[in-house]
């Protein structure tokens, strides 16, 4: 499969984007309850999901107990796709213009890990915190 041309179509056609989302959203659905049922068999007390466009979509939120967003600032974002990608920053802030907003993520944020500008040893001890927090929520 050829990424790059993908994504291209994906944030610069609607139709195309939306005709991928029909095709990989059910996939990702069904597996999603196969996970749930199989955790629920197990009696697991945790399940943790990474959904990258979970406010984009409006629909998994309902699924969910609580969202956790790591947030990071824009520059840190486009800095760490072009790392990733070796995409220009012209193309990053391309696609993140067709995504929500930092505001509106946050805004459906139970709780926010903050990935910017931190050492190792300090996002270890955010996410410990988290830890604490859903274990006594459970």
């Amino acid at each position: 499969m050829n990424r790059s041309l993908v994504r291209q179509l994906a944030f610069s056609d609607p139709t195309f984007r939306k005709n991928l989302e029909s095709i990989i959203h059910p996939i990702v659905q069904a597996e999603m309850t196969r996970i749930e049922m199989e955790c629920i068999a197990r009696n697991t007390p945790l399940l943790i999901y990474d959904i990258p466009l979970l406010v984009e979509s409006g629909k998994w939120r309902g699924r969910l107990h609580q969202v956790l967003v790591v947030d990071c600032s824009q520059e840190t974002q486009i800095q760490r796709v072009q790392s990733r990608s070796k995409m220009q920053a012209e193309e990053v802030i391309a696609i993140i213009h067709t995504q929500a907003t930092r505001a509106h993520r946050l805004a459906c944020a139970d709780i926010v890990v903050c990935n910017d500008g931190i050492s190792l040893l300090e996002l270890e001890k955010q996410c410990q915190q988290v830890s604490n927090i859903l274990s006594c929520r459970n």
